[in-house]
């Protein structure tokens, strides 16, 4: 008699639908296990893809919609695989290609900018008139302009507007061309004022009759650069004046550590210097006169010399006896004193009578020389140093101590004497000026930086996040392989069991006959059953029915022979494993 499974399978294999007959038959089940396999491997090569996904890099950014469409247009045709950034602003391809994609879009000519260039006058058709003939060479003056100011490290792109005032042939009615430049700075960059008067005479110089002054820069966040009417007070500092100062400071301090560097290490010595520059604009004019020298080392200046003869009787003066007799022979100098001083006037000789017969010559001689005057003129240039105060501080020296190990101890009163005078002399030590110097033999504070443990840095956490991505895929393969892949494939590669079963199998049979006539008597049995419920059961419940018998026959084998052979299916196990 059939059991109640059996008569309740019947029916229902009988009622059943086709594609339920068709999933049941050999050949649907062998194609839903192809197909099972095929979506499980399907599954696996995604993993294993998905672990193997590229690093993105940023191809380009802060590029125009015109040239990211341009842009993406020729990455699709040479498929390429790209993506957006979270803010849309770059294009991002694979980081192993991002060289090869720029210079390949360069030969392109991508991306280009937004500034167009004299290009523009390459495409001139016939008939164009003079205004827009006019108007392509500014738009062409603009581009050309803002891709030169763009060249600059701190400019990230630049627009340039030009105002031409059409000529005119009355010189009263002529205007001045003037330009504006908006410049985007990088982030984190400023303009000093050399750059922003670069920008602005580059401007000036490339457009004809435009002066520097009618340029006007502005930056991104409306600051206005070319502030052409703002000058520094003149009791400040300008920014030239303070980076001469700083240079100054820095170039002594350095002087000073290289001369000590060689004594104590270069890192055991640190200096500072504060200077005190005179920036003023100075003149001095002196006129000084020096003691007179003698006439004969003097130089004479002027020369006069006057001479009269006056003649008479002899009986000249008061009548008398002196009257009658001759004149005494003459008793003044005919020189001057040799008293007198130099270039005073008046050095005159006295009347001197020339005979007797009456005739009185008078002789004046007046002499003027050179005066010993030094005039001098003095320009004192800007920059010169006022004061300087120099501070030096030295770490303590390291020596061995008794034991042999390393200790530090301070220098002593002739080696800081030695450094003091060797930084006295790389600062040009000047003592009427004010100069000051201190020297200060101190330990340095040694500050050390905590280690980062190894599982805290950067690499290690990369190279472990890389493991651990591999080793999550490779184990979710073989778990997919095992439970699922590997079991379709058993069953459509071996309908009939693996090789190794079967040969379980026949080894069973040779060495049990005992189980094998209980197994016969069994089967005896269940045909007898079988035949008596032919009229009930379908042919595919008899066939289900029969595997069962089969199985269980298969089974008892296996046990009596694993109680009287052990070792046997130890080494079919064991063959199992190494295959597997």
């Amino acid at each position: 008699m059939a059991t109640a499974e059996e008569q309740a399978v019947a029916p229902a294999t009988v009622d059943s639908p086709r594609y339920l007959q068709f999933i049941r038959s050999d050949n649907g089940r062998r194609i839903l296990l192809g197909a099972a396999a095929a979506a499980i491997l399907a599954v696996m090569v995604s993993i294993w893809l998905w672990s193997q996904r590229p690093d993105y890099k940023v191809l380009f950014s802060n590029f125009s919609e015109k040239d990211g469409g341009a842009i993406v247009a020729v990455l699709q045709q040479m498929n390429v695989p790209y993506k957006y950034s979270d803010s849309g602003s770059a294009i991002l391809v694979p980081s192993d290609q991002v060289n090869d994609l720029r210079l390949k879009l360069a030969a392109q000519d991508l991306p280009k900018s937004g500034n167009v260039g004299f290009e523009l006058m390459e495409n001139q058709k016939l008939g164009t008139s003079q205004f827009l003939e006019q108007v392509n060479y500014q738009r062409a003056l603009e581009g050309e302009l803002a891709s030169t100011i763009e060249s600059i490290n701190a400019v990230q792109s630049a627009r340039v507007h030009l105002a031409l005032p059409k000529q005119s042939v009355f010189v009263r009615d002529q205007q001045k061309p003037t330009a504006s430049v908006l410049v985007n700075l990088q982030p984190g960059r400023a303009l000093d004022e050399n750059q922003v008067s670069a920008i602005v005479h580059l401007v000036a110089s490339s457009v004809p009759n435009l002066t520097p002054d009618n340029v006007t820069i502005v930056d991104q966040d409306g600051n206005l650069l070319s502030d052409t009417a703002h000058h520094h007070d003149n009791n400040g500092l300008n920014p030239e004046q303070l980076k001469y100062v700083q240079q100054v400071q820095q170039d002594i301090a350095s002087k000073v550590e290289a001369i000590i560097a060689p004594i104590v290490g270069s890192s055991n010595v640190r200096a500072e210097v504060t200077a005190d520059i005179d920036f003023s604009n100075s003149e001095q004019a002196a006129e000084t006169y020096g003691p007179n020298p003698t006439p004969e080392t003097s130089s004479v200046r002027s020369k006069q010399t006057d001479q009269s003869t006056q003649s008479g009787s002899d009986a000249n003066g008061i009548p008398g006896a002196l009257t009658n007799q001759p004149p005494a022979p003459a008793t003044a100098p005919v020189t001057a004193p040799p008293n007198a001083q130099p270039g005073a006037p008046g050095n005159t000789t006295p009347t001197t009578p020339a005979n007797n017969n009456g005739t009185v010559v008078h002789q004046a001689s007046n002499t003027n020389y050179e005066l010993n005057k030094t005039v001098r003129y003095t320009q004192l240039p800007m920059g010169g140093i006022k004061r300087l105060s120099v501070a030096v501080v030295v770490n303590y020296k390291t020596s061995a101590d008794k034991k042999g190990k390393p200790q530090e101890v301070p220098l002593t009163a002739a080696e800081k004497q030695q450094i003091t005078d060797l930084a006295r002399e790389a600062m040009g030590y000047d003592k009427t000026r004010g100069d000051t110097l201190n020297v200060v033999n101190s330990q340095f504070a040694t500050i050390t930086e905590p280690e980062i443990p190894l599982w805290k840095r950067p690499a290690t956490i990369n190279l472990a996040l890389t493991i651990g991505r591999y080793l999550l895929t490779a184990i979710v393969l073989f778990i997919i392989y095992r439970k699922f892949l590997r079991p379709i494939l058993d069953k459509l590669i071996y309908p009939n069991g693996r090789p190794e079963d079967q040969a379980l199998n026949e080894h069973s049979n040779v060495h049990d006959d005992d189980s094998a006539e209980d197994a016969e008597h069994t089967s005896g049995e269940n045909a007898s059953d079988s035949e008596d419920a032919d009229v009930q059961l379908s042919p595919e419940a008899e066939a289900k029915l029969a595997e069962a018998h089969k199985y269980e026959k298969q089974l008892e084998k296996l046990r009596q022979l694993s109680k009287d052979n052990p070792k046997i299916v130890a080494n079919i196990i064991k063959n199992w494993i190494n295959n597997e």
